[in-house]
C-alpha cells in the first residue's frame, strides 16, 4: 500500500473524487430503493456494491472507447460523465423527456444507458469526441455478443488503410471495448461464445466480471465450474507460445489493487489488441438483487455480516484514513456533499416528472369544470366521481389522466345540455395526449431520418437488347464486388464466406481480390456473428453478416430480437445499427435446411426490415438499396435459385429495389395471388396452368414482409378480382395469415371480396426428406392450382366443374 508521502496534491484530489463518485452512487441507490418502496417508481435495480471497482475501471475509459455493460454499471457511467445523479432519478420515474432522460426517454427501466451515434440527419456523429455506450438491454449476458464487434472494429481500423481516413470513427484502432457482466451470467452460452471468439480474433476487449457470490439466490458453486470463472477459463489463457486471453483477479473492496490491475491490463489491451478478463471477486450487493426481493431470505447471517464488513465503500474509507489521503473531517465533508447532491437530484427530478402530469390533470379537471351528469340509471354522478378519484391520486401518472378522460366521455348522456361542448373538448384532449404519448413511446422503430432505407429512390435494372444469361449467383457475386469497391466501410463475414466464397459461391474470388479482412470466414457461432455485426455497425461500419441457412437463424434470434431489432426504438432514434443480415432459405430437402419459419422471424424482429427476393437480381437490388440507406435488415435469398439463369443487368451495383413495394408479375381479373421468395416460381407455374382453363390470375410478389405493401398495391388488385389467395410455405397461420391481416384488416380489402379470403401454407411439421417429402410437406404448383380452381368452382360452379367429380 502506498505511503502518504507518495501522493501529490493532485493525486489526492483524484482519489477523493473517486470516493465522492462511489459514495454518491451508493446514496442514489439507497434513495432510489425508497422511492420504489413508497410507490413513486415502479421498479429499481441498482449498482450497490460495485462502486469502487467500477470507479477503478472507468478511470481507463477514454474518448472513442465503447461500453457494453448492464444494469449494475451506474457508477461507471457517472464516473465517465455520461450519467448524472439527476438522470438516475429521471430513469427511475420514467421521464419521457429525452433531453433530460438522455439514454432512452423512459422506454427502458432504470440503469439502462446509451449514447447517440447519429446526428438528427442520420449522419455519423464524431464518435472520437465522446465516450460511447451501446443501448443497454436486460437479458442476461445479452451484452456479450456485440462486444466482439465493438472490439473487432478497432482491429479493422488498425489494419485496413482505407478505413483510416474516417478519423471521426477511430484513431487508428486504438479504442477498447469495455464489457461488464455479473458472475452468474457467465453461465450463459453467450459469454462462452464471446470469450472464444475474442480469443480467436485477438481483439481489444476488456471484460470485467463482477463476482458477488450469488445469481439472485443461487450461490456461485451451483453455477460455475471450480466455483470460479477465472479458474474455469484457464484453458483460454494466453501463454508465451499461444494466443488467448489475459486473466487478472482482484478483490472488489481493494481500491488500490483494482486501480493497478485495470491500469495495467487495459494498457496492454489497448496497445497490443489482446483480450483481457478481469475477475473481480469478493464483491457485495448490500441492497439485494432488486426492489423485487430481499437477500436476507437466502444469505446466512454470517454472509450478511461479512458483506457489511467488506462493503467496498467502508473498506475504501478505511484505506483513505490509513494511507493518510484524508482526515476524518475531510472524508465527512466529501460524504456530506454526496448526500446533498443525491437529495437535490431526487427532488429536482421528481418535480420535473410530476409537473407536466399535474398540469395535464388540472387541464382535464378544468374541462369538466362544475359539469356533472346524473342521468345514468342509478342516478349517480359518475363524471364527478371520476374527477374526484383523479384528484385524490397522490402521485398521478399519464395513464391516470387519459383513462379518466376516456371514462368520463363514456358517461356523458346524450340528453345532457352540456354534452356537445364537453364531448368536443374531451375528444380534443384525448387526441392530443394519445398523439403526444405515441411520439414518446412508439416512434423510431426504424430509421426515420433522411437516411432511412425506405427513402432510397428506386433505380431500375437495365438490360441490353440481348442480355447475357448467367447463373443467379454470378449476379450476386458481381454486385457484391461492385459494392466492395464503392463502399470502403463494407465488411462481409460469415461461415465459409471468405476462402471458398460462400456455400453457393456468391462471394467467389472476392476474398482474394479485397483481402481477408473485408471478406472473411468465421467459426460456427451464429450468435456472435450477429453480435459482431451489431458492434461493427454501431461504430460506423457497414457490415453484412452471413448466416449460412435460414434454419440456423434460430441460433441468432435472441440478439436479433432483443438487441438488433430494438436498439433504434429504445434509444429514441439516437442509435442506428445499419447491419444487413444475409441468409438463404426456403425449399431444399430435409428437416434442417428447408424450413421457412417466417412468422416466427417477422414477429420477433420488428424493427428489422425483412426482404424476401424471388431471384438473385431482386436480391442484389435490395442490397444496393440497404447500403445506400442506413437501416437494419434481413435478406433471405432463395436457396434453390443460385443456379437458375437470369439476364445480367448492365448497371450492376447501381439498380435499387424499393422496400415495401410489391411487384405485379402477371395481370389478371379473376383471383389475386399473393406470395414471395421461392414460392413465386411455383405460383408462376400454377398461373400458367390455370390460364389453360380460362382463369385469369393476378400474381403479386410482395418482395418485403417488413415493410409490407406501403402503397396498398394488393387491395387495388382485389378491387378488380374480388378474390384473394395468400400463399407461402410457413406453417398454417404463419406468414400467410400475417399477409391476410395486413390486407384484409389494415387495407380494408374485405369490402371488395366476393369470396372468403384463403391461405395456402405448408403442413404443420417440418419438411420431410427427399423430393417426395418436399411435395407432400410443402405446397406445390398442383396445390395452388387446385385451391384457385376450387375458389372459381365455388364462385361459378356451372362454368368450373369440380375437378374430381
Amino acid at each position: 500500500m502506498p505511503e502518504v508521502q507518495s501522493f501529490s496534491a493532485k493525486e489526492i484530489e483524484g482519489i477523493l473524487h473517486d470516493y465522492y463518485v462511489a459514495y454518491l452512487s451508493r446514496q442514489v441507490s439507497l434513495i432510489g430503493r425508497k422511492e420504489v418502496l413508497n410507490g413513486k417508481a415502479k421498479f429499481g435495480i441498482f449498482g450497490d456494491g460495485k462502486e469502487v471497482a467500477q470507479v477503478a475501471m472507468a478511470r481507463q475509459f477514454r474518448d472513442g472507447d465503447w461500453r457494453s455493460g448492464y444494469y449494475r454499471d451506474q457508477t461507471f457511467m457517472i464516473y465517465a460523465g455520461l450519467y448524472s445523479a439527476e438522470e438516475f432519478f429521471h430513469q427511475l420515474y420514467g421521464l419521457t423527456d429525452v433531453t433530460k432522460n438522455k439514454s432512452h426517454g423512459g422506454r427502458s427501466f432504470n440503469n439502462h444507458f446509451s449514447t447517440p451515434n447519429m446526428n438528427a440527419d442520420g449522419s455519423d456523429m464524431d464518435l472520437m469526441a465522446q465516450k460511447n455506450s451501446c443501448a443497454d438491454l436486460s437479458p442476461t449476458a445479452a451484452q456479450m455478443p456485440r462486444l466482439i464487434g465493438l472490439a473487432y472494429t478497432s482491429k479493422l481500423f488498425r489494419l485496413l488503410p482505407d478505413l483510416q481516413e474516417f478519423t471521426e470513427l477511430s484513431n487508428k484502432g486504438n479504442e477498447v471495448a469495455f464489457g461488464m457482466i455479473g458472475d452468474a451470467s457467465t453461465s450463459e452460452g453467450h459469454f462462452f461464445e464471446t470469450i472464444n471468439a475474442a480469443a480467436v480474433l485477438q481483439v481489444p476487449m476488456a471484460l470485467a466480471v463482477w463476482d458477488d457470490g450469488f445469481g439472485i439466490s443461487v450461490p456461485r458453486k451451483l453455477q460455475t465450474t471450480k466455483d470460479s470463472i477465472s479458474d474455469a477459463l484457464r484453458g483460454f489463457e494466453r501463454t508465451k507460445d499461444q494466443d488467448g486471453i489475459l486473466i487478472y483477479k482482484a478483490k472488489g473492496w481493494d481500491y488500490w489493487a483494482l486501480r493497478t490491475m485495470f491500469e495495467e491490463g487495459i494498457a496492454i489491451c489497448r496497445r497490443d489488441h489482446i483480450p483481457v478478463l478481469f475477475h473481480v471477486e469478493e464483491m457485495t450487493q448490500p441492497m439485494g438483487h432488486s426492489t423485487s426481493g430481499s437477500h436476507e431470505r437466502y444469505k446466512t447471517p454470517e454472509r450478511l455480516q461479512w458483506e457489511r464488513d467488506y462493503d467496498p465503500i467502508v473498506q475504501m474509507r478505511a484505506w483513505l484514513l490509513k494511507a493518510g489521503v484524508a482526515t476524518e473531517s475531510e472524508i465527512v465533508a466529501v460524504e456530506k456533499r454526496a448526500e446533498d447532491e443525491g437529495k437535490r437530484a431526487r427532488l429536482s427530478a421528481w418535480q420535473l416528472y410530476q409537473m407536466p402530469i399535474r398540469k395535464d390533470r388540472d387541464e382535464l379537471v378544468r374541462i369538466v369544470g362544475s359539469k356533472s351528469c346524473v342521468c345514468t340509471t342509478d342516478k349517480v354522478d359518475k363524471v364527478g366521481q371520476i374527477v374526484q378519484e383523479l384528484k385524490a391520486i397522490a402521485n398521478p401518472i399519464k395513464r391516470d389522466n387519459l383513462s379518466a378522460a376516456k371514462r368520463i366521455l363514456t358517461y356523458i348522456c346524450r340528453t345532457c345540455s352540456m354534452r356537445e361542448a364537453l364531448q368536443k373538448d374531451l375528444n380534443q384532449y384525448i387526441r392530443k395526449h394519445t398523439d403526444d404519448n405515441f411520439k414518446k413511446y412508439s416512434t423510431d422503430i426504424h430509421n426515420e431520418s433522411p437516411r432511412g432505407a425506405i427513402r432510397v429512390k428506386p433505380v431500375a435494372a437495365k438490360f441490353s437488347a440481348n442480355p447475357t444469361m448467367v447463373a443467379g449467383r454470378e449476379i450476386l457475386r458481381d454486385n457484391f464486388d461492385a459494392l466492395l469497391e464503392k463502399y470502403p466501410k463494407l465488411i462481409v463475414f460469415g461461415e465459409d464466406t471468405g476462402f471458398i466464397g460462400g456455400v453457393n459461391q456468391t462471394y467467389e474470388g472476392l476474398q482474394k481480390k479485397h483481402g481477408n479482412l473485408r471478406v472473411s470466414d468465421t467459426g460456427i457461432r451464429e450468435l456472435t456473428i450477429i453480435g459482431q455485426g451489431i458492434g461493427m455497425a454501431l461504430r460506423g461500419l457497414r457490415p453484412i453478416a452471413e448466416i449460412q441457412y435460414l434454419d440456423y437463424l434460430l441460433y441468432a434470434l435472441q440478439p436479433m430480437s432483443d438487441d438488433l431489432a430494438t436498439t433504434h426504438w429504445r434509444s429514441v432514434g439516437q442509435q442506428k445499427i445499419p447491419l444487413i443480415v444475409s441468409t438463404r432459405g426456403h425449399r431444399l430437402e430435409g428437416i434442417w435446411h428447408s424450413g421457412s419459419p417466417m412468422s416466427m422471424i417477422i414477429n420477433s424482429i420488428r424493427g428489422v426490415y425483412v426482404c424476401v427476393p424471388r431471384n438473385m437480381t431482386q436480391a442484389a437490388g435490395m442490397y444496393n438499396t440497404l447500403l445506400e440507406g442506413e437501416d437494419t435488415a434481413l435478406v433471405i435469398e432463395s436457396l434453390n435459385g443460385y443456379r437458375l439463369r437470369e439476364p445480367r443487368p448492365e448497371n450492376i451495383g447501381e439498380f435499387k429495389v424499393p422496400l415495401g413495394v410489391p411487384e405485379v408479375l402477371t395481370q389478371g381479373s379473376d383471383v389475386t395471388l399473393v406470395t414471395y421468395g421461392s414460392c413465386v416460381r411455383i405460383a408462376q407455374e400454377a398461373v400458367k396452368h390455370l390460364s389453360d382453363f380460362g382463369i385469369s390470375v393476378e400474381l403479386i410478389d410482395v418482395q418485403t414482409l417488413l415493410p409490407f405493401d406501403l402503397g396498398h398495391t394488393i387491395v387495388e388488385s382485389i378491387k378488380k378480382t374480388n378474390k384473394v389467395l395468400f400463399f407461402d410455405e410457413d406453417v398454417p397461420g404463419g406468414a400467410s395469415a400475417y399477409m391476410m391481416q395486413k390486407v384484409i384488416e389494415e387495407q380494408d380489402a374485405y369490402l371488395y371480396l366476393d369470396a372468403k379470403p384463403r391461405t395456402l401454407a405448408a403442413k404443420e411439421h417440418r419438411p420431410a426428406y427427399s423430393s417426395d417429402g418436399d411435395y407432400f410437406s410443402n405446397p406445390s404448383a398442383d396445390d395452388v392450382f387446385e385451391m384457385i380452381y376450387g375458389m372459381m368452382h365455388e364462385y361459378k360452379p356451372e362454368k368450373y366443374r369440380g375437378l374430381f367429380e
